[in-house]
């Protein structure tokens, strides 16, 4: 029998890497778009994680992928949480700093305590809501934001970047339904794939105009298809069994700490002394508030 904490234990160390391997992913994708459209990087990025994780459930798991009745919450799946939040994401680089879109991801948690709260009426603690916005004051002090220019020029980034925030929860909530009859790899699975076979004719089409594959295309894909999507999300599913939906969600106000610093590392950004304020408050309220919404699970 599994210790249900040792359980928890690893999963919030497992989420703690996840949030490095996605901090990361910002500035892998950014490079990458330079050659590839959007859609078309979330193609390979996807269809590389479906071969990885394939090749695990095969050795790891028999029986099927699937049941009938349960396709159209793929599809949701699949349009949500792969689709249309890494079409904003991606696209939204376009019109404002990587910086300013993580901060508005932070707000993935307070939507999740909202929807828990309203759909299916869960009491939310004081104590956790104060939390999730005190995280939120840290990340405005990592991201360094001159207020004054927040409504200047950018309303389609912000727009965006909101989008994210509404299509991760979705994909947070139906994939925590779907995890009652499937285990962590069938699920992962089957998403990827989904998401590959929606996406399959675009690249089709637009096959003529892919860009020579120099060994930097090829690495970035790679890292973004078994890293980011491959190992990431079959940690992102794990993680929604085993903690749920809010507590995984509350670990995006970590998220702008790994994209500051990976921006200062590859980008040569500079981070400072309030910036390194910021991610003291991020990562000790961000503790916190997993901590306690642990207990309620």
């Amino acid at each position: 029998m599994i210790d249900k904490n040792k359980e928890k234990t690893r999963m919030y160390v497992l989420m703690c890497m996840l949030v490095c391997i996605w901090g990361l992913d910002y500035v892998v994708a950014k490079d990458a778009m330079a050659e590839l459209d959007t859609l078309t990087l979330i193609f390979f990025k996807y269809s590389l994680a479906a071969l990885f994780v394939c090749a695990i459930r095969l050795k790891t798991e028999k029986g099927p992928l699937f049941r009938r009745k349960d396709i159209w919450l793929y599809i949701i799946c699949a349009i949500f949480g792969d689709i249309l939040y890494f079409y904003c994401e991606y696209t939204a680089m376009d019109f404002m700093p990587i910086s300013l879109i993580s901060i508005v991801v932070t707000f993935v948690p307070v939507l999740s305590i909202a929807i828990d709260a309203i759909v299916y009426k869960r009491r939310t603690s004081l104590k956790i809501i104060i939390g999730v916005f005190i995280c939120i004051f840290g990340v405005a002090l990592i991201i360094g934001v001159d207020w004054g220019i927040l409504l200047q020029g950018r309303l389609i980034g912000y727009l965006l970047a909101f989008a994210c925030v509404f299509c991760w929860n979705v994909y947070n909530f139906v994939t925590a339904a779907l995890h009652e009859r499937y285990t962590t790899l069938t699920l992962t699975l089957n998403q990827l794939i989904c998401t590959s076979i929606i996406l399959a004719p675009y690249v089709l089409a637009n096959f003529a105009r892919l860009p020579e594959a120099t060994p930097v295309i090829v690495g970035e894909v790679v890292y973004l298809g078994l890293i980011s999507a491959g190992i990431g999300f079959t940690v992102q599913v794990r993680g929604l069994l085993v903690l749920g939906p809010t507590t995984s969600a509350l670990f995006a106000n970590f998220m702008p700490v790994t994209a500051t610093f990976f921006s200062w590392l590859l980008l040569g950004e500079f981070i400072t002394p309030i910036q390194v304020a910021g991610g003291i408050i991020v990562v000790a309220t961000g503790y916190y508030v997993i901590k306690e919404k642990g207990k309620t699970i």
